[in-house]
Order: C-alpha cells, then sequence, then structure tokens
C-alpha cells in the first residue's frame, strides 16, 4: 500500500492520524511543529517523538517534501522551478525577486480544464488536483524561502477548481501550528467560481484577485469559457455584497490583448463596471505563444489605458514583464517537459 504524505496535512489531520495509530493527542501537535517549523526532511528526525511513534507513522506515512527537478534563471533574476507531480506530470513554481519583495508564483492543479484562449496551461487540459502538501510544498522546497514575502496562488491551475486543497494549504501558511504568514501576504487569483469564491470570502483573509480582461461579457466568454456557467455580473454582485475592509485587497487582472480588449470602448465600461469599489486593476503585457491568435497590445496603449483608468479614480498599475528568456509564463515549461517525456517515449 502507498504510503501517505504527512506534509500537507493539518493540525485535525495529524490528530486523526494520532487517534488511528493509538498516540497521545498532543504528538499532533508535535509532529506539526516538525512539518512546518523545522526544516527536517524525515519522520526519523522526529527526536521528541518516542521511538515507538517514530516506527508507527513510519509503517503508513511518509514525510511529503520533494525538491524541484530542474531550474531556470532569468537575466532579470526570476527564476522558474519545475517540480514533479503525480502520473509523470509537472507544475511550475516561479520566483520573483524585487527589490526588498520577493514574490513566489505557486500551481494548483496540473493542468487545468478552463480553456481560457490565452492560456498555456489550459492547453494540456486537466491532469489531477494537487493536494494542500504539493502545493505548499512548492514554498517549503523554494531555495529562496527565506528570502519570500508574498505568495500568489497565479500559477498552473484554477486555485478554486480545487478550492478544498486550496482552503487547506492557507490554512498551513497562516496558521499559528503552521507558517504562521500573515495572509496579507498572500493573493489567491481565480476567474470567478462563484459558490467557491463565496467559500473563500468568508473563511479566509488573504487577498483576492479576478481575472478579468475583458468587462464586456460576450468578449469575456470567447476568451474563457467560464462565463458561460458563471457570469461577470454575477462574480461582481459577490465581490460588492462582502466587506472587505481596510486590510483586506480585491484586484482585477487584465492581460491587455492587441484591439480585442484595449479600446476607449473597454476603458468606459470599466469605469462602469468597477465604480466606486475599492479595488486595483492590474495591466498585463500578453506575450503570444505557439498556436495563439492573439497578440499583445503595445506599451504606448497599455500606459494610455492605464492613465485613463486612474483619472476616472480606478486605480491602475501595469506589471512588469519577468522572466521572458526562461519561459515564464505559466504552462510553458512544463508543457515543453511534457512533449520531451512524449518523444522520448514514443
Amino acid at each position: 500500500m502507498e504510503k501517505i504524505a504527512l506534509f500537507g496535512l493539518t493540525l485535525t489531520d495529524l490528530q486523526e492520524v494520532c487517534k488511528d495509530l493509538k498516540l497521545p493527542k498532543f504528538v499532533a501537535k508535535q509532529i506539526s511543529d516538525w512539518l512546518y517549523k523545522k526544516n527536517i526532511t524525515s519522520i526519523d528526525e522526529m527526536t521528541n517523538l518516542s521511538k515507538k511513534a517514530r516506527e508507527l507513522l513510519n509503517e503508513k506515512y511518509t514525510f511529503g517534501v520533494h525538491a524541484p527537478i530542474k531550474a531556470q534563471e532569468s537575466t532579470d533574476g526570476t527564476k522558474k522551478y519545475l517540480y514533479q507531480a503525480p502520473n509523470r506530470n509537472f507544475i511550475e513554481t516561479v520566483y520573483i525577486p524585487d527589490k526588498e519583495r520577493a514574490t513566489l508564483c505557486v500551481s494548483s492543479q496540473v493542468g487545468c480544464k478552463m480553456g481560457c484562449l490565452f492560456c498555456v496551461t489550459g492547453k494540456q487540459g486537466f491532469q489531477a488536483q494537487l493536494t494542500p502538501g504539493e502545493i505548499v510544498n512548492q514554498i517549503r522546497s523554494l531555495p529562496e524561502r527565506e528570502k519570500l514575502t508574498n505568495i500568489v496562488y497565479m500559477g498552473m491551475g484554477e486555485p478554486f477548481d480545487n478550492l478544498d486543497n486550496v482552503m487547506k494549504s492557507l490554512e498551513i501558511l497562516t496558521s499559528d501550528y503552521g507558517f504562521e504568514m500573515s495572509p496579507r501576504r498572500i493573493t489567491v487569483s481565480s476567474i470567478g467560481i462563484t459558490p467557491a469564491l463565496q467559500t473563500f470570502l468568508k473563511d479566509s483573509n488573504c487577498h483576492l484577485a479576478i481575472s478579468l480582461h475583458t468587462p464586456f461579457e460576450d468578449e469575456r466568454r470567447k476568451l474563457m469559457p467560464v462565463e458561460n456557467v458563471y457570469n461577470l455580473p454575477e462574480i461582481m454582485d459577490v465581490i460588492r455584497k462582502h466587506d472587505f475592509g481596510l486590510q483586506r485587497r480585491v484586484s482585477f487582472e487584465y492581460i491587455m490583448f492587441k484591439g480585442v480588449n484595449d479600446t476607449p470602448a473597454h476603458i468606459k465600461q470599466m469605469c462602469k463596471l468597477l465604480n466606486g469599489l475599492r479595488c486595483r486593476v492590474n495591466l498585463i503585457k500578453f506575450h503570444a505563444f505557439d498556436g495563439s491568435p492573439l497578440e499583445g497590445s503595445d506599451r504606448q496603449t497599455i500606459e494610455y489605458f492605464s492613465n485613463k483608468l486612474n483619472e476616472k479614480g480606478i486605480r491602475s498599475t501595469i506589471r512588469a514583464s519577468r522572466g521572458e528568456d526562461i519561459l515564464a509564463a505559466c504552462g510553458l515549461l512544463s508543457t515543453k517537459e511534457l512533449v520531451k517525456r512524449k518523444d522520448i517515449e514514443d
């Protein structure tokens, strides 16, 4: 029987492990300290557990931490790490240093089923859900872990399509038994699956980012098929009804496509859509990939778009392009590895 990874289990999960193994309840807290607060990689290193307890754990469980299998570094300091995923697939994590900030972009799924027109990951199709441990391992096994200031769930996959595991990973990252990170340092990005969005807003204090990309429903439907199921008015209604307070932030991701979503009409509709909402719009240059029917807007157009939003009171920033020389966009490196694996097998 395949052993279960301890890493990625919540304190409640660990208490159930101890109950099953007939270990004292307090041992669960000892195990969580070893998993999330100390730099060890095996059950045998949990030295304040009895020898018998370690033997019982080793029979059914493994520690569950895995180092990346490949790394690429950009000339701008961005690093992309490749991790082995279930069924010989791959996931990506991108480390982005920027002056006093260091952000890690983590994945939540292997592939993605959402089929957004502009996304390379979606071309892979959906392969598997990442467990809480596989999500948090991207942080735990990062060579630059001690330098991290921020985490964004903006890598491969749709976080709200893997809600239970994402929520458990957030618990581990922010709880006192876990990594004790401030939720203000974590942002979860979603295309807007509204039932999951409601749960996330209610049960987490982390920041929210919505992949918007156009303020027009019919246009968004062409770019993002999810609009057929969870439409923009419904998403905005959930957001407007939630009290974000002064500390929690909602932002909107807006990849700019030449001649598609970068016109004055889009600026006008964006102002109407976001009027009165305390938020930020992140404008992102699109980098075309093979087979994509879309082109990125030029810098002048992006700057004009940003300036006009700011003039209307909609806070807008232009996200700097990072790691272009190492295929830092989500899905490109893992897709390349999948193709290579297929070529070898064929």
